[in-house]
């Protein structure tokens, strides 16, 4: 019997939900037992070599490439699972969205207190993604069908949201994980 294959990736964010992947300790060892990673920094895969079983996004949509992933996790990917805060709601890359993405440039390449550039030049080459008006949640561009909330999610979230999926199980999430008040 074939193991159910996981691919993983992240957009715009910190990295900390791959972290917390990983800090689910020795049971990664058992993860490895129960899933094959395609395309993932976790295996360092690069693009995707078959269709996937589950898809992990971390991280929201801040330029053309993130929306070019995504879109490829969501065609490659039987089921696609919005892993933190950033790939659920935009999260701190999110905070520029109420301001105009011209002054968030000018602030970041002309007139920053640490900037030096004289000829007051904003990067624009065809190889350098273009950055979108504001960073959109995962579920703004493509279908979501599972959310893991957490800045980052604790692994041992992770860990039984994985397994549950994994055995056909019913994914529980208790109230205090996603509770606001």
């Amino acid at each position: 019997m074939s193991k159910p294959v996981i691919a993983t990736t992240s957009l715009a964010g910190c990295f900390g939900c791959h972290m917390s992947i990983l800090d689910i300790d020795e049971k990664i060892l058992d993860l490895i037992e129960l899933v094959e990673f395609n395309k993932s920094p976790i295996d360092d895969i690069k693009t995707f070599t078959k269709r996937c079983d589950i898809g992990i996004i971390e991280g929201g949509c801040c330029n053309s490439e993130n929306i070019h992933v995504l879109r490829s996790f969501r065609e490659n990917c039987k089921i696609l699972i919005s892993l933190g805060e950033c790939a659920i709601m935009g999260g701190l890359p999110a905070m520029r969205n109420g301001i105009p993405l011209k002054e968030c440039l000018d602030e970041a390449y002309i007139s920053g207190p640490t900037v030096s550039n004289e000829e007051k030049i904003i990067p624009n080459d065809e190889e350098i993604p273009i950055i979108l008006d504001k960073v959109y949640p995962c579920h703004e561009v493509v279908k979501i069908d599972y959310f893991l909330p957490g800045c980052p999610p604790r692994a041992e979230l992770i860990w039984q949201a994985l397994v549950a999926l994994i055995t056909n199980k019913p994914l529980e999430l208790p109230y205090e994980i996603v509770k606001f008040d």
